[in-house]
């Protein structure tokens, strides 16, 4: 078990790491920028490092700081909350190269789930039934459009690093696709850097049923049961209920 972590995040988040760190008896080293200075979970945090100013891209989002931070702390390993690095198997790796445990998935398969058009090819070849679509990228309205066919319309076309709504539009036509397509890849290089797009079809009136599943490294997995996410606004979800109370 660590002695000590560093908790690479803010708010309420970093406020529940500190509470179950306490009842395992774990030193907390909680990073914070200009505008966190005087938060709950930096009175609560073991030890404090300052690492910027108030803009995420300038403290948060700087892999450098996190490091340095790590170093100063003597902190064995990074917890990054949800949000800001969790998700970057770039920063997983330059830990793990550091010989800091990164509390979360391993880059592989950080990888391998943010990115949807993988993630999606993953599943199928794991036998995992996934929603009719194209996988492939797509270079052109023209190709966008006679694959939109091909599915048979309504098609949702997506970004396949989109996440949180963002980089989704729904067909319903070729002049739909073709106005879409563009829009969509426009949205998803502003958003995410990354203007990569694919085409699966469209559910009328779906449920959005999600189901989480944790492991850790010693070969542990639990299932945490199922949660309704049906209730969304602009491709959001709005509220989630566990168990969903629409599932027999």
């Amino acid at each position: 078990m660590f002695s000590k972590i560093l908790i690479a995040n803010r708010g309420e988040i970093a406020v529940r790491i500190i509470k179950t760190c306490r009842k395992m008896g774990i030193k907390t080293v909680l990073v914070y920028s200009d505008a966190d200075a005087g938060s709950l979970a930096c009175e609560m945090a073991d030890e404090t490092i300052h690492i910027g100013p108030s803009p995420a891209a300038q403290s948060y989002l700087i892999q450098d700081k996190i490091v340095d931070a790590v170093r100063q702390s003597g902190a064995e390993a990074v917890h990054p909350g949800f949000g800001f690095l969790s998700e970057n198997p770039v920063f997983a790796r330059r830990l793990e190269a550091e010989g800091i445990t990164f509390i979360g998935p391993n880059p592989h398969a950080i990888e391998a789930m943010g990115d949807k058009i993988t993630s999606k090819k993953f599943a199928a070849e794991a036998g995992v039934s996934t929603v009719p679509g194209h996988m492939g990228l797509i270079a052109t309205t023209e190709e966008a459009v006679k694959i939109a066919n091909e599915i048979g319309y309504p098609v949702m076309i997506k970004a396949s690093a989109g996440g949180g709504g963002k980089g989704i539009r729904v067909a319903h036509s070729d002049a739909d696709m073709a106005e879409g397509f563009a829009a969509v890849k426009a949205e998803a290089l502003t958003a995410f850097g990354d203007d990569r797009v694919f085409l699966e079809k469209f559910i009328v009136n779906p449920r959005h049923i999600e189901i989480q599943v944790l492991g850790d490294k010693h070969g542990n997995i639990v299932s945490l049961f199922d949660r309704e996410c049906s209730i969304q606004r602009r491709n959001q979800k709005v509220i989630e209920e566990a168990p969903s109370p629409l599932l027999d």
